[in-house]
């Protein structure tokens, strides 16, 4: 007997969703599908769970008094370290913590507390800015939505989002440096962009720890996962990473850290 193809044979009037995607392709380039988190959920969990034992409150490292200091503070810290804004600032934050203070400062005497950090002169220009718009716009208030915190000047998105989850509890993913080299090195979140990399982290993180995701990932790159070589040896999550890079596959001994000194030497 003759074999039956009735069920794979096809329409020949209808054309397959294969032939047709191949059509509309022809003649362009193709869209380029970005490389997914090579995390499962369950493995994501448990990272995530790691480090919140690690470290069950973690904190930013720049030293504020209030919100408009950390807006001050995040917008000072680009291409400069922690430790460098946090020398500059705790001198400066004690005569000029609020907007009005701050213009009352003036540019000039500005950039004198601020010299030793990289770009000073522009960025006091906009730390002044950013202080006249507070005032004039907002009430002398820090405003709590990103859409309103971008148009300060010298404050961007990454900007925005470490103050509203630092000073208004907003869960946020704010890329830097550490952050977009984590996400990419062990291939979390792996994206060309900073906002490449939000977006996928927003969407792979579990929710219930995304409030201290930031922190987590920015410490973690800080300390262990470095630029230059990371520490394998020291990572809770060696066993889980699926870094090329990683030198090992034995996790450290999970036990929470001692409580972080704000302004210690990196």
């Amino acid at each position: 007997m003759a074999p039956d193809y009735r069920l794979t044979m096809t329409d020949p009037k209808k054309k397959s969703s294969t032939q047709t995607s191949q059509k509309s392709n022809r003649g362009g380039a193709r869209r380029k599908v970005a490389p997914r988190s090579a995390y499962t959920k369950t493995e994501l969990l448990e990272m995530f769970r790691r480090f919140s034992v690690q470290r069950p409150e973690p904190r930013g490292e720049l030293e504020h008094v209030n919100a408009f200091t950390l807006v001050v503070a995040v917008a000072l810290s680009a291409q400069a370290t922690d430790v460098g804004v946090n020398k500059a600032t705790r001198a400066l934050f004690k005569v000029a913590d609020t907007p009005q203070k701050m213009l009352d400062l003036g540019e000039e005497r500005l950039r004198d507390y601020i010299k030793t950090i990289g770009l000073y002169r522009n960025k006091a220009k906009n730390v002044i800015a950013l202080s006249r718009k507070l005032i004039e716009d907002f009430g002398g208030e820090v405003p709590r939505t990103r859409e309103e915190l971008v148009t300060l000047p010298g404050v961007g998105r990454k900007t925005a989002n470490v103050v509203m989850s630092m000073a208004f509890g907003i869960p946020t993913i704010a890329v830097d440096t550490h952050i977009f080299r984590i996400a990419n090195r062990i291939r979390l979140a792996p994206g060309k962009t900073p906002d490449e990399v939000e977006e996928k982290l927003l969407r792979v993180i579990p929710p219930e720890y995304l409030y201290h995701a930031h922190h987590w990932l920015i410490l973690h790159g800080r300390y262990v996962c470095k630029a230059r070589r990371p520490e394998c040896e020291r990572c809770v999550i060696a066993d889980l990473c699926k870094s090329p890079e990683k030198s090992c596959d034995v996790p450290a001994p999970l036990v929470e850290l001692p409580p972080q000194v704000i302004g210690a030497a990196e």
